[in-house]
């Protein structure tokens, strides 16, 4: 049975364990080529209620919230879903550079829940990405895996 500081120490753990995945994620990105900026919105789903099997009506993109752990205390700030926007340049055309641009959502596992993969789908069929990865550890220590949504 845990008590209430030692599952307080956990999450503060998984938490802070979480970020330096994140900017570990980013930094690889980065030296790959690519441009990296934090994704600062998210996409709100809205539910048909009488289908049993909540099939998605209407989504649309929104500011991400900051999450408190009090009053104005922030524990997070720029929660958006996927985690990053990348983009680099794939060559030129006849109006300009033709940029290919995607989302990368890191999860230590790489597992998404049901909610994420709503909106992974919501994000790729409205053309706001043209493909969205999910990031994950690797089998050897500090290797970083990428898989595409699908």
């Amino acid at each position: 049975m845990l008590t209430k500081k030692e599952k307080s120490r956990i999450g503060k753990r998984s938490r802070n364990s979480g970020a330096r995945f994140e900017l570990k994620v980013r930094k690889n990105l980065e030296d790959k080529g690519w441009i990296v900026s934090k994704w600062m919105n998210n996409v709100e789903l809205k539910y048909d209620l009488e289908v049993l099997f909540k099939k998605v009506i209407k989504g649309k993109l929104i500011p991400a919230k900051h999450k408190f752990r009090g009053k104005g205390i922030p524990m997070a700030i720029g929660t958006g879903f996927p985690d990053y926007i990348c983009f680099r340049g794939e060559g030129k055309a006849k109006f300009g550079i033709v940029y290919n641009i995607i989302g990368v959502e890191c999860k230590s596992l790489g597992y998404l829940d049901k909610e994420e993969k709503a909106k992974c789908e919501w994000l790729l069929k409205n053309k706001v990405f043209s493909r969205i990865l999910i990031a994950s550890r690797g089998k050897k220590r500090g290797t970083i895996r990428y898989r595409e949504f699908e």
